[in-house]
């Protein structure tokens, strides 16, 4: 069996969208996917641990860092920095990892840069008053940063027609099935079978 690369699977959604609630899901279905970890200077949540949410660095690391050309991708999202590392995607990808990036539309907009072959996934939420019903659910922010965050919702989802697939997530476990069909298509797609099973190809011919 020959390698081939691995997929890299760009997520993003407006705020309340239910994007991570999602991710998560996918991550315990038995795909076998890893979840690119970004670095950031927001503070962690409650619950939250530096390494498996996100990396937590202060700005002035996450600067250098930037300075240095270590991010794929980087965005100021309410304040706060996130960037995904090159060299972990680069690595992960190269050894035939299927990478999740759960990220922005900025964000994928540069990683579709850099990986044309990068398969996107936007989620929608069912309804603006869904939206609005879930970010004030999660008590988490106060009025205006809600506020701010259903503005931000209307931006990106403006971006909805640059991605490959579009999920509406109404109830989670139908957005999980229609995530995991595409994930599976995609790994059915004739170009990496021909990659991946090339000797057995080669002996049925």
């Amino acid at each position: 069996m020959t390698k081939s690369t691995g997929c890299l699977f760009i997520i993003s959604a407006p705020s309340g969208a239910g994007k991570t609630s999602l991710v998560k899901a996918l991550l315990k279905s038995g795909l076998n996917l890893s979840l690119s970890i970004s670095h950031t200077t927001r503070p962690p949540r409650t619950g939250e641990v530096n390494g498996r949410d996100y990396h937590f660095v202060s700005e002035d690391t996450f600067r250098k860092m930037l300075v240095n050309g270590e991010f794929l991708e980087s965005a100021e999202v309410y304040g706060n920095l996130y960037g995904t590392s090159q060299k972990w995607i680069d690595q992960a990808v190269a050894s035939g990892r299927d990478i999740l990036l759960e990220i922005d539309c900025q964000g994928a907009k540069q990683v579709h840069q850099f990986f044309p072959e990068s398969i996107s996934i936007f989620i929608l939420p069912p309804s603006a008053d869904a939206l609005a019903m879930r970010l004030k659910a999660r008590a988490q922010d106060d009025a205006d940063v809600i506020q701010q965050r259903l503005t931000a919702a209307r931006e990106e989802v403006s971006h909805v027609g640059e991605f490959d697939y579009v999920i509406i997530n109404n109830k989670l476990e139908e957005a999980l099935d229609d995530l995991t069909c595409i994930v599976k298509a995609e790994r059915l797609r004739r170009a990496r079978q021909m990659t991946t099973h090339r000797a057995l190809i080669t002996q049925l011919t």
